[in-house]
């Protein structure tokens, strides 16, 4: 899978820096670079990258102008950088797949093609079976909804391995692995890592998407556990019981949720 990327900086040797690092991904296709908001614009809409490196403070149309002025064909993937820290939590409410820091370290980079082949994969995988299924329901009506089933069966290379957190006006890049629950607020998700806890604005039905289903599930309406972090289930009365975390925390799980417990008793 070829990464068909473009450079947007207004600052020559910034591009070349990033040129250079990128050289190392061999996936990693440089398609044109450009020097202002304008000339990205015109350059996205011709090539339709997959990628864009977008520096955010340029002259003239900055880098967030940049994304509005695509607002009405289907964006790439943005990745913005900067040499300035205050952008960051604007940034990822623009919708951006990362942040990074000028001089751009070469772990972080790569930290931030993984995610970019990830994104891709989820996109290219859903507009294949969208293919598919135009072509099956000419040909064999009967065979879409046995495609639509298998492209639903989860599969791990298409769940999050990062969230980005924006909390207490930082932004908190936390690893998926520690997440032991996630309890509901009303628009507000509070994510429990067992050393730490965050605030995240968005619904419990998106971040489920987010989520392998295999590890993450709901054992009450307000609640998701990791199943991976339950060293304990506690029977309690009227069918319910609870779950026992690796930080001793206690989650209890309702009786609508009790299939979830019946993995963890052969």
């Amino acid at each position: 899978m070829t990464i068909r990327t473009i450079l947007v900086d207004d600052e020559t040797l910034a591009i070349q820096g990033l040129q250079l690092r990128l050289q190392a991904h061999d996936d990693v296709e440089i398609i044109d670079t450009c020097m202002n908001g304008r000339e990205a614009i015109r350059s996205i809409k011709t090539h339709k990258p997959d990628l864009v490196f977008l520096d955010i403070q340029m002259p003239g149309f900055d880098g967030f102008s940049v994304v509005q002025g695509l607002m009405e064909v289907e964006p790439p993937l943005f990745v913005f950088v900067t040499a300035y820290s205050d952008h960051a939590i604007r940034a990822f409410e623009a919708q951006a797949t990362d942040y990074l820091m000028k001089p751009v370290e070469e772990s972080r980079l790569a930290d931030t093609l993984d995610r970019v082949r990830q994104r891709l994969a989820e996109k290219r995988g859903a507009e294949e079976v969208d293919r598919l299924k135009e072509v099956l329901a000419e040909v064999a009506p009967d065979s879409v909804e046995n495609l639509v089933e298998n492209a639903e069966t989860p599969s791990s290379n298409r769940f999050e391995k990062l969230i980005n957190i924006k909390d207490r006006g930082q932004i908190f890049r936390v690893d998926i692995d520690t997440i032991e629950r996630i309890d509901a607020a009303g628009d507000y998700m509070v994510i429990y890592t067992g050393e730490n806890n965050f605030v995240l604005r968005e619904t419990m039905k998106d971040l489920e998407k987010r989520l392998d289903p295999r590890r993450f599930q709901r054992v009450h309406r307000s609640t998701i556990v990791n199943l991976d972090l339950v060293k304990e289930v506690k029977p309690h009365t009227n069918g319910e019981c609870f779950l026992v975390l690796q930080s001793n925390a206690q989650v209890k799980v309702s009786r609508s949720y009790r299939d979830v417990v019946a993995r963890f008793v052969h």
